[in-house]
């Protein structure tokens, strides 16, 4: 298990508007903007917590569902495109989001989801969306909880590791990345190492498959049934868990089957458009714990509770 506890991180809305727009983003509830340092106390006169713009960010590719003209077969598996193993390995950097319509609440949950300093530039038709995301995100209670993982991947750094780190985690095979092998995973991935030579990350996705078999998908600490573009993180203990789920697909999933590793008896979903929403059919057997969410949008967190002691 990973001691690192999963951190808050708010999103922010980069705008470059002029302040004679200020009502728009009130009456759309945005209340954090990152703007150009000459611009801050204007905004912040205007009512606004602002954070100032000065230092260039990474900009992140936009999340979802990603095209690829040489895999048009209506059989393969859709591509997602999520920044998450990036988030993983870059803890604590700044980056930005350059964003088409449609795609700035996903980017909003994405960043919350891994504690990401990212600011956001968004086309101005998604104004009221972005705005009831940050609201549903700024009401979440914080759960200070570590991250679950099953494999612990020796990150050296390298670019070959890049999209192994991908692939995994667009996989839902939980990860942490580590400097040595630790203790109390299921795995331990060292790239170069006699177990996983270096020449197996030409492969990417072999060599996912081949650490995805060695864990075993009856012991994974998480597994999502029914969607392929439904990516979680899971932080918790023996007493609590919480689940963050995001959906890159872009339409409604309904029915999603959850399974954890743990026994837990008690439960609720918060769902981004829906509120509190109840789990159905929790049930917990041989040390997992199952449930369905009746319905995802773009994102969900889900809390669940172990028996009380009597």
């Amino acid at each position: 298990m990973s001691t690192i506890l999963w951190v808050v991180a708010m999103p922010c809305l980069f705008w470059a508007t002029p302040i004679e727009s200020a009502p728009t983003l009130k009456s759309a509830g945005i209340q954090r903007l990152c703007v150009a340092s000459e611009q801050a106390e204007a905004w912040r006169q205007a009512g606004f917590v602002v954070q100032p713009l000065d230092e260039p960010r990474e900009t992140l590719p936009v999340p979802g569902i990603r095209p690829r003209a040489d895999r048009a077969s209506p059989t393969r598996s859709p591509w997602v495109s999520t920044n998450g193993s990036r988030l993983l390995r870059s803890s604590g950097g700044k980056y930005s989001y350059e964003l088409p319509a449609g795609k700035a609440a996903l980017a909003a949950a994405e960043a919350y989801v891994y504690g990401t300093d990212a600011a956001l530039k968004i086309d101005p038709a998604d104004v009221e969306s972005l705005g009831k995301m940050l609201a549903f995100l700024d009401g979440l209670a914080a759960r200070d909880l570590p991250d679950l993982a099953d494999v612990a991947v020796v990150d050296d750094g390298s670019p070959a590791l890049a999209e192994v780190l991908n692939l995994l985690v667009r996989r839902n095979l939980l990860i942490k990345l580590v400097k040595e092998p630790a203790r109390g995973v299921r795995l331990n991935v060292k790239l170069g190492s006699k177990e996983y030579p270096l020449a197996e990350a030409a492969d990417p996705s072999a060599l996912a498959l081949k650490i995805r078999r060695q864990v075993g998908d009856e012991q994974r600490a998480l597994r999502i049934y029914g969607s392929e573009v439904v990516i979680g993180r899971l932080t918790g203990d023996a007493a609590s868990l919480r689940l963050h789920l995001l959906n890159y697909g872009g339409r409604d999933i309904e029915g999603l089957r959850i399974r954890v590793r743990g026994t837990y008896s008690e439960g609720e979903a918060f769902v981004a458009g829906a509120g509190r929403v109840a789990l159905e059919e929790l049930a917990a057997a041989g040390g997992f714990t199952e449930f369905s969410l009746p319905s995802l949008a773009t994102y969900a967190a889900i809390d669940l509770r172990a028996a009380r002691a009597r």
